[in-house]
């Protein structure tokens, strides 16, 4: 896989927001079928940081429910990406 079939988007929330600040770690949603590996090589290469650890997560999709009709949001795969001391990726800063 290349470093964009990997990364989807980044995910920007208050939880995120203050762990980008607290802890240098940026947050990605990203591909279901990869790995640890592949997603801190991506990540490296797309932004040109060093990442010194990676966490995944399966995010299961919430049922919601419109009137009568039930339906279900999408599950997804999200990467807590830890960045080396003095590293930055700046998605949305000056925006």
């Amino acid at each position: 896989m290349i470093g964009y079939d990997i990364i989807k988007r980044p995910v920007v929330s208050e939880k995120t927001t203050l762990q980008k600040e607290k802890a240098n770690q940026v947050t990605f949603e990203v591909d279901p079928d990869a790995n640890r590996i592949e997603i801190c090589r991506a990540v490296e290469n797309i932004f040109k940081v060093k990442v010194t650890g990676v966490c995944t997560a399966h995010v299961s999709g919430k049922v919601k429910r419109r009137g009568r009709i039930l339906g279900k949001r999408r599950n997804w795969k999200k990467a807590i990406v830890t960045l080396a001391p003095g590293e930055r990726i700046d998605i949305f800063e000056g925006a």
